[in-house]
Formats: C-alpha cells, structure tokens, sequence
C-alpha cells in the first residue's frame, strides 16, 4: 500500500489530545503507532491521516457512508474488545482510499475502526469480509450542507 506525501502547506497543527493510537499499526505499516486525522473543507468528503512521526507521509480515508452508504462490516467481538467500543455509536470507521490511473478505489476488506472516546484503533478484517472489494470504485456522495 502506498502513502501520499504530504506537502508543507497541509499540515495543521497537532494537539496530544488529538492523536490516535494504532498500538497493531496498519497492514504494511506496522511500526507507524500514532496517527493524526486531518479534514479540510474543500477535500470533503476525503480525509487525511497522517502519520504522526513522519508529517509528510499518510492516507487519503473517507467515511464509508460517504463511499459505499449500504456498507455494513460486521467487525470480529475480538476487536470491539480490543477497542472497549460499548455501543456502535462509540466506533469511527474510515476506508483507506486509492488512487490509480485517476479512478478512485476504497478499500472494504480493511476498514479503520477507533474507538471515539478513546482515540484508540484498529485494522479490522469484517467477518463478512468475502461481501466486499478491496478496490471498490468510488463516486463520492456528496456531503449535505
């Protein structure tokens, strides 16, 4: 998986109390930990997140209702544990997003799940992973104003 760089004109300001933690890290990014998510109005519905010791590296992530609205991953108990997520409304679940040959794709095999109390997440694989892609297309819906 590749990373998008950064340039100096995107970065933002990084509060502590704003970092998440990926103690497993992410697929081919194990030893990356602390990541910070980034939004700008005019990149919406996509967002960055970016990887906190190296501010010129992350991923373009999107919400998955933004991509794909009849998403439905059914995330393994083990994680949620993991992620000591109480109720659904307690998980933030983000798809990371590729570009190739100016088509965008979404990963759905993969989601992104943190905890939003906790700030703590996790690379899921979905029990129903065989339902979805690993590069499916995306025309994002456009956010209501």
């Amino acid at each position: 998986m590749k990373t998008v760089e950064i340039d100096e004109q995107q970065r933002l300001p990084v509060k502590k109390e704003n970092v998440i933690s990926m103690p497993l890290g992410l697929l081919g990014f194990e030893q990356v930990k602390k990541y910070i998510l980034l939004v700008t109005p005019e990149e919406e519905p996509f967002l960055w997140l970016q990887m906190l010791d190296n501010q010129n590296q992350g991923f373009v992530v999107i919400s998955p209702s933004a991509a794909v609205p009849t998403y439905a991953p059914d995330i393994p108990e083990a994680d949620i544990e993991f992620l000591n997520i109480k109720s659904p409304a307690d998980a933030l679940i983000l798809n990371i997003v590729t570009v190739r040959n100016g088509q965008a794709t979404v990963n759905l095999k993969g989601p992104i799940v943190i905890n939003r109390h906790t700030l703590v997440g996790k690379q899921c694989i979905p029990t129903n992973v065989a339902e979805f892609a690993l590069q499916h297309p995306i025309n994002p819906v456009p956010v209501a104003a």
